[in-house]
């Protein structure tokens, strides 16, 4: 495994097991796999409805709790002070464990001032609850509006992030700014897989088109999530760190930008 240091100081696995909808034995499966292949960041949220059975994976796994890296998220709609508050404590709770690592707003919310959320998990923070305070889904103009507010608190932005919504801006102003960038759906719900460029690439050098999208992204230091459910995609997706990525394949992926969102849950219309 390879990190990327926070702006606390920490150190972040640049690899993750993302989650979402993944739930009940299939996620507690899921997870415990993973964790027993070498995975030390699993990331959950609260809109995912699997903070039990992501702790129930954890507990089986049998690993110490020091040792692993666990991000959670609260919903839009609980991003007032006493409900940022309340949940921080919950999801402690839920996924039976001391703290975390990293507690992101999951989507801005232009209808609760973001100087009463970020009070609140600046709180959450200092008393322990979470190591880490981040966001998600947020604009530059949200994250200018964040380190206005409280300079050194977010951490980590995390966004839909693939080659063919290469958001290089974005990018260049999060790691400006100290604020490393997590990208969710890192293979396009598998539209990486159906890319001639990727494809043709993956041919010529042996790798997985997935293999090759996940390290094209972790070698720019962004953190990439990938869900995954069976024992054979955890270990294809886990095997990036021996090995690496050819020029030519950086130079090409860095082209293929669409701006190809594939995200626009109905948590959307929190958007602003």
């Amino acid at each position: 495994m390879k990190y990327v240091k926070l702006n606390s100081g920490d150190q972040m696995p640049l690899l993750g097991l993302g989650t979402w909808q993944l739930r009940g034995q299939k996620c507690v499966d899921s997870v415990k796999m993973a964790v027993e292949i070498g995975y030390d960041h699993i990331d959950t949220a609260d809109g995912y409805d699997n903070h039990q059975a992501v702790g129930k994976g954890i507990k089986e796994s049998g690993i110490d709790r020091d040792d692993l890296f666990i991000t959670s998220k609260i919903k839009p709609e609980n991003l007032h002070y006493d409900n940022i508050k309340a949940d921080a404590k919950r999801f402690l709770d839920e996924l039976d464990i001391d703290y975390l690592n990293l507690l992101l707003i999951h989507w801005p919310n232009k209808d609760i001032p973001l100087e009463e959320s970020l009070k609140a998990l600046r709180e959450v923070k200092e008393e322990g609850l979470a190591k880490n305070i981040g966001v998600s889904n947020f604009t530059i103009n949200h994250l200018k509006d964040a380190i206005e507010i409280d300079p050194d608190l977010v951490a980590v932005n995390q966004v839909e992030f693939h080659p063919t919504l290469y958001q290089k801006d974005l990018l260049d102003f999060c790691q400006e700014n100290g604020i490393v960038l997590t990208a969710y759906s890192p293979l396009a719900r598998g539209e990486v897989f159906k890319n001639d460029v990727i494809k043709e690439l993956a041919d010529k050098y042996n790798k997985s088109a997935s293999k090759l999208t996940l390290k094209w992204l972790i070698d720019k230091d962004i953190v990439a999530i990938p869900k995954a459910s069976s024992r054979e995609h955890l270990e294809s997706n886990f095997d990036l760190f021996d090995w690496d990525l050819p020029a030519e394949v950086r130079k090409k992926m860095d082209q293929l930008n669409e701006d190809n969102r594939i995200i626009d849950p109905a948590w959307g219309e929190f958007n602003y």
